[in-house]
């Protein structure tokens, strides 16, 4: 008898013969199938990113319009359409390369000056400020970053190297804060003007800071309301226009010509704020204003002349 153990089928069919060639194609048939699904895949991919950059393009067209040259560069001179100046009246041709006008106000030029410059701010201590103009000579609104080279000294607002402006208006200018902070005996630093789309588009401010023979206790800051005694003349006859005291709050003051204000920022005086009678420890700097900082947008009979302001500060600040 066969027991329950004992196959009634063939080995041959109950175990049949696996075709080890037929596993052996499996595996590169994956591998062709695998390749082919990616470069399928890369190949879509490729097309959607394509896709997106020609809508981001689209979309910002008029963004990069404003990166055409023409619209912020002079043709005739190659020049770029803004000029950086410091205030002070200690300002020389940056490479030698243009000589200083003998008549600013009878310039027949786009720009105010020649070329760039290079300036000297001698400095009362740590925490002495001056006030560096931006001009936009151009027909057109700019977007600018400015960046200070050299450490030492920072941007009066927000307390840093650089700063970015936006939407500086055509033929307008903005006068900016510098502020020292720390001592310094002799100082080189580079004020580099870029366009914010254009970064090869520089206008440069060299600047020596020096320190003064006497440190001052207390440096004159935007918003400080201090009594001054002035004079100024006209600065291509040397005529002197006018001469007084007056109140004025340092930066922005729209109680006299825009200039005027700024002028006063960087003056020095001692803790004693020159409240004691007979002493005055007070300083005085002069400073250079165009016709935009002074009373270029009025009907005055200045309104095309440039301005020499001497300062010097009697009193404060008072709060």
């Amino acid at each position: 008898m066969t027991g329950p153990w004992i196959s009634d089928t063939a080995e041959e069919i109950e175990h049949p013969t696996v075709p080890l060639g037929i596993n052996r194609m499996a595996i590169p048939r994956a591998a062709i199938l695998l390749s082919l699904s990616m470069i399928a895949l890369i190949f879509i991919s490729t097309l959607v990113v394509g896709y997106s950059a020609w809508k981001f393009l689209d979309i910002n067209q008029d963004a990069f319009d404003a990166t055409d040259r023409s619209l912020i560069q002079d043709p005739e001179s190659e020049r770029w359409y803004w000029e950086a100046i410091l205030l002070y009246d200690t300002c020389d041709p940056r490479q030698d390369d243009w000589s200083w006008p003998e008549a600013l106000s009878e310039q027949d030029d786009l720009f105010l000056l020649p070329g760039e410059v290079r300036c000297d701010w001698e400095h009362q201590g740590a925490g002495d400020r001056a006030s560096l103009a931006i001009h936009n000579r151009g027909s057109q609104p700019l977007d600018l970053v400015l960046e200070i080279i050299g450490g030492s000294i920072v941007f009066g607002e927000g307390g840093e190297p650089d700063l970015t402006i936006t939407d500086l208006e055509a033929n307008d200018s903005l006068v900016l804060e510098l502020e020292l902070v720390e001592e310094v005996t002799e100082h080189n630093v580079q004020i580099i003007v870029s366009h914010l789309q254009v970064m090869e588009a520089q206008v440069i401010l060299d600047l020596t800071v020096y320190a003064g023979a006497q440190p001052r206790d207390i440096h004159v800051e935007d918003g400080d309301q201090i009594e001054v005694h002035y004079t100024v003349w006209d600065a291509d006859t040397d005529e002197q226009l006018d001469e007084g005291d007056l109140l004025v709050t340092a930066g922005d003051d729209p109680a006299w010509i825009e200039g005027f204000g700024w002028s006063a920022i960087g003056l020095d005086i001692d803790s004693d704020r020159g409240l004691l009678p007979g002493i005055n420890s007070g300083t005085s700097h002069v400073t250079l204003l165009p016709p935009s900082l002074a009373y270029g947008n009025s009907d005055n009979e200045l309104k095309d002349r440039w301005l020499r302001f001497e300062l010097e500060i009697n009193r404060g600040p008072l709060t």
